[in-house]
């Protein structure tokens, strides 16, 4: 008797509640219709469970919208995010260093590679076929459900969309790249550089002339030098060597504090202890965010000028005849280029009689 009253419970709960309804707030209003509504009587534990389950469900999706609630799903997503190495290397500031210096211990890091049905699985997996045929089934029929019967037929769906993956993975299991870095002592460094007819440095291939270059091999120096060290047939050891002599002449002696960071980022320091660092021994207090901007943007952009003005003395001197100026102001001679005087449309031959080396510093008297 008691079975068939709380049947009699559900089927009278069940009419008046309504699944279409999606919003929390409008099915706590309805609720509460059904309670004042409801004689005290029949308000039984098994009535009210239920009423309170309507309103949880909604709850719980209105949240895991904002992913305020961790389910088990969202859990596999969070702790096996799936990435390609290089765009994890492009989350750090430091690049490939940055993802070093947290696996010291184990540097063949697996990444769990992104898992598809291909066509070549339904035909070869057992069962796959029938599966992949209910759940466009359930899809069709799902477009026209409403209330109760669409919220069923979603889960539904949901479940046999992950029986597919597990039939798959039961049948064979996903190879996993094991080795996530291509050795760089393979690597081909190749650079063709030349000038245009408009004065401007054309580059193709791997050179310093490039500020982003530049960037990605100071992020990555740690990890390249360690492998090509002892390599000396390998061009990254030679572009190392380049590299350490291009930051020692430019930044060692005019760029102090760039060469300092320099140093303090390849050891794996933070932006908030170089801040420290840097306040110490300068007397200045930057940002961690203008302490990026230096790293990524400013200090490659200085390395790759420096190159780029080496290349011009050198291609004037033993590639081309090339165009030779003597500043005015500072009496050196300088190639006729756009890097060293600052074009001026009305003079012979389209530069500035005073070099940018002398501008710039006069400006800077002038600011001061």
């Amino acid at each position: 008797m008691a079975e068939k009253t709380n049947e009699s419970e559900q089927q009278e709960a069940e009419l008046k509640l309504d699944y279409t309804i999606q919003s929390p707030q409008a099915r706590n209003e309805l609720v509460k219709k059904i309670i004042d509504q409801t004689p005290e009587d029949k308000l039984t534990p098994k009535y009210l469970e239920m009423l309170s389950n309507y309103l949880i469900f909604a709850m719980d999706k209105e949240e895991r919208k904002q992913k305020h609630i961790l389910t088990d799903n969202r859990m596999v997503t969070v702790n096996k995010r799936e990435t390609s190495f290089e765009g994890l290397v492009a989350k750090f500031e430091n690049g490939e260093d940055g993802i070093y210096g947290l696996i010291t211990n184990d540097k063949n890091i697996i990444f769990t590679p992104k898992i598809s049905i291909t066509d070549a699985d339904i035909e070869e997996v057992p069962g796959l076929r029938e599966l992949r045929e209910s759940i466009e089934q359930l899809e069709e029929a799902f477009k026209v459900a409403t209330g109760k019967q669409k919220f069923l037929l979603k889960k539904t769906i949901i479940e046999q969309r992950k029986q597919q993956y597990m039939l798959k993975g039961s049948f064979y299991q996903p190879i996993t790249p094991m080795n996530i870095t291509r050795g760089m002592n393979t690597v081909s460094l190749d650079e063709e550089i030349r000038l245009t007819d408009d004065g401007e440095i054309d580059i193709k291939g791997f050179s310093f002339l490039n500020p982003d270059h530049v960037s990605a091999a100071l992020c990555s120096y740690s990890k390249i030098k360690e492998e090509v060290w002892d390599k000396f047939t390998c061009d990254a050891y030679y572009m190392i060597i380049d590299l350490e002599n291009l930051v020692d002449e430019v930044l060692e002696y005019d760029y102090p504090m760039y060469y300092d960071l320099i140093i303090y980022k390849i050891d794996g320091k933070t932006n908030e202890e170089i801040q420290e660092l840097i306040l110490r021994d300068y007397g200045v207090k930057h940002s961690p965010e203008y302490l990026s901007s230096l790293w990524r943007k400013k200090i490659p952009k200085i390395l790759a000028e420096a190159a780029q003005k080496k290349w011009l003395y050198w291609h004037y001197t033993f590639e081309v005849k090339g165009k030779w100026k003597k500043c005015s102001r500072c009496g050196q001679i300088k190639p006729a280029h756009n890097m060293f005087f600052s074009k001026n449309s009305t003079s012979k031959d389209h530069f500035y009689s005073i070099c940018k080396d002398c501008r710039n510093a006069k400006a800077k008297k002038i600011k001061e």
